[in-house]
């Protein structure tokens, strides 16, 4: 049913639903509780540019405004007793893998600058200050 539902909505997104703040939004996931009397979408919207910052606002807006027309077509499309109330969240999955990957480039970078370093780095000390000297096991 989750399914179902983020094809729909995300079908009148693209086909019938005409505000331009909705032009980037793409939908993610659904969840359906297990009475399928509410169903949350989660969203993601891509910036005008790829440097830009989304416009989640204008798009949470357009999405809050839209909630009826797309819980009507759901209702229509799916042929269920009731149709689920409709719940729209902003979803982070991609924002927090890309810090994940930055992460991780970070870590990476900071490896091999610690690996060039030690590159031929001879460690303090003797190599191994608790071995007796020869002279000691010798003599006895």
């Amino acid at each position: 049913m989750a399914k179902r539902i983020s094809q729909i909505v995300a079908s009148a997104l693209e086909h019938e639903v005409k505000d331009p703040r909705l032009a980037r939004v793409t939908i993610t996931d659904t969840r359906v509780t297990g009475d399928l009397h509410d169903a949350t979408i989660y969203y993601t919207v891509l910036g005008e540019k790829l440097d830009s910052e989304p416009d989640l606002a204008g798009a949470a807006a357009a999405l809050e405004k839209a909630k009826g027309v797309l819980r009507t077509m759901v209702g229509q499309q799916t042929g269920v007793r009731f149709t689920p109330t409709l719940s729209f969240v902003t979803d982070t999955v991609p924002a927090e893998a890309r810090r994940m990957d930055e992460l991780l480039a970070k870590a990476r970078e900071l490896d091999a600058e610690v690996a060039r370093i030690a590159h031929g780095a001879e460690p303090a000390g003797e190599p191994d200050p608790y071995k007796p000297p020869r002279e000691a096991e010798d003599a006895d």
